[in-house]
């Protein structure tokens, strides 16, 4: 019999997705309510939680050998189960760097390290695709676009970490990458003069969890002389897609960023 997990929960969306990829869905007994890669997930297997609540018996009714959690947001939960004696390993992916060892984790812990390994390699390559493509636009046009990424309107909330280092892997430039690099949102406020200071060409919406509304963002008082506002140049990624810390944040969201640089 295998040593390794056979129950697996996934309790956020970008483990059940590198599950699937490597072909070990099988082992998926429970995932959470906020899945949404791949779509068959949600038709296939069990949803057991929300996201930071839930009933932790429907989790211990799946007989899991293994739980997988995502960061502080998910720790009473993780704790929660620890204590009910079940193994829990909480990730706690902030960059692109941590999304590629993510992947490699998963690979290890279900005993597919080859196809974790050759997933990595294949989002590395496209990494250093989009690098090239970034590198002979700027060539050609000596200009790096300001980019303005808003994950919250209410209050406001910028980008967090490997949302802007997609958008510097895309060739842009985030005005609040410093701020990006805090795990906390509470440290991803900027005040609105702060952004009309920085006076982006391009802002990227990504509401988590409802539609972005770009004509409320254009109406914000003072925001009519930034250049992203004079030029129409507000666009919306899908938080499923930039937000959630898998392969698709890669895979999809990089195209996307390519995309909208493209002047």
């Amino acid at each position: 019999m295998s040593r390794l997990p056979q129950r697996i929960v996934c309790l956020t969306t970008e483990t059940v997705e590198v599950l699937y990829a490597l072909g070990e869905q099988d082992r998926i007994v429970g995932i959470s309510g906020y899945t949404v890669r791949p779509p068959e997930a949600r038709k296939e297997k069990p949803k057991v939680f929300a996201f930071t609540s839930g009933d932790i018996d429907k989790i211990l009714a799946t007989r899991p050998d293994l739980v997988l959690t995502f960061s502080d947001l998910q720790c009473d939960i993780s704790r929660d189960l620890i204590k009910a004696g079940v193994t829990v390993y909480a990730f706690n992916t902030r960059s692109v760097e941590d999304i590629l060892g993510m992947i490699e984790t998963i690979g290890r812990l279900v005993g597919a390290e080859a196809k974790a390994l050759a997933i990595v390699a294949g989002l590395e390559a496209q990494i250093e695709q989009t690098r090239a493509i970034a590198a002979e636009r700027l060539a050609r046009t000596g200009k790096r676009p300001r980019v303005y990424f808003e994950e919250w309107d209410e209050p406001l909330i910028s980008g967090i970490r490997w949302a802007s280092e997609l958008i510097a892997i895309a060739g842009g430039e985030d005005i609040f990458a410093e701020r990006a690099r805090s795990p906390l949102a509470r440290d991803r406020m900027p005040r609105p003069e702060e952004i009309i200071a920085g006076n982006p060409d391009v802002i990227i919406g990504s509401w988590c969890g409802k539609h972005f509304r770009p004509e409320r963002v254009a109406s914000r008082p003072g925001w009519e002389t930034i250049p992203a506002v004079t030029s129409q140049r507000i666009h919306e990624i899908k938080s499923a897609i930039i937000l959630t810390p898998g392969p698709v944040a890669i895979s999809e969201g990089l195209p996307q960023l390519l995309d909208i640089f493209d002047l």
